[in-house]
C-alpha cells in the first residue's frame, strides 16, 4: 500500500468512525429535528449561522428547506444569516464583527423561531452572541459544533451535536450529514 492509498484510507476510516459515534447522539439528533419540524408546523422558521465552512453549510441548509430537498413541495421558511454581505459588513462595521448574527436575529427571528449555530471549534464569538441574543428573544437555539464543544457547551443552546473531533475537516462532513438528517425529516413531517 503505497502513502497516498494510506492516507485515503485513513481519511474514510475515521469519518466512517465518528459517523458511527454519531448513532450515540440519536436522541439528541431526533430531538432537535422534531423541534424544528414543530416550529415550521406553527408557522415559525429555522435561522441558521456560522462561520467559514459551517457558513456555507448554513447558506445549504436554509436553500435544502427553502426549495426542495428530496421532494416537491411548498417552500420552507429557513434563512440563513450569512447571506447578505450588506448587512455583514454594515454590522461589522458599525458593532464588530462579534455582532454580525445577533443584530441580524433581533430583526430577523421571532419568539418560537429555531436557531441553529454551527461552530467547529464551538468558541466563534459571533456565534455565542447569536446564541446569547436568541435566548433573550425565546428562539430556541440548538448547536452543532466538535471537539468538546466549546464555549458552546457552556452556552443556553437547548441541545448539542458535538463531533468528538478536532478535525474541521470531520466534524463539517458530519454536520452536514446531520442537516441532511433535519432537511429530511422536515420535509417528511411537511408533506
Amino acid at each position: 500500500m503505497n502513502i497516498d492509498t494510506k492516507y485515503l484510507k485513513n481519511i474514510i476510516e475515521n469519518h466512517i468512525e465518528l459517523a458511527t459515534e454519531m448513532l450515540n447522539q440519536t436522541d439528541t439528533i431526533l430531538s432537535i429535528c422534531s423541534q424544528a419540524s414543530a416550529a415550521i408546523k406553527k408557522g415559525n422558521k429555522i435561522i441558521f449561522c456560522g462561520n467559514g465552512g459551517s457558513a456555507s453549510d448554513s447558506s445549504h441548509l436554509a436553500a435544502e428547506l427553502v426549495g426542495r430537498f428530496e421532494k416537491d413541495r411548498d417552500g420552507i421558511p429557513a434563512i440563513s444569516l450569512t447571506e447578505n454581505s450588506s448587512n455583514i459588513t454594515a454590522i461589522a462595521n458599525d458593532y464588530g464583527f462579534d455582532k454580525v448574527f445577533s443584530r441580524q436575529l433581533e430583526s430577523l427571528g421571532n419568539e418560537g423561531d429555531i436557531l441553529i449555530a454551527i461552530s467547529t471549534s464551538g468558541n466563534s464569538p459571533n456565534v455565542i452572541e447569536a446564541i446569547k441574543k436568541a435566548d433573550e428573544l425565546e428562539i430556541k437555539c440548538f448547536g452543532l459544533t466538535g471537539n468538546d464543544g466549546g464555549l458552546m457547551a457552556l452556552s443556553s443552546c437547548k441541545e448539542l451535536l458535538i463531533i468528538n473531533s478536532n478535525s474541521t475537516a470531520r466534524i463539517q462532513e458530519l454536520h452536514i450529514l446531520f442537516g441532511h438528517i433535519l432537511c429530511q425529516y422536515i420535509e417528511n413531517q411537511y408533506i
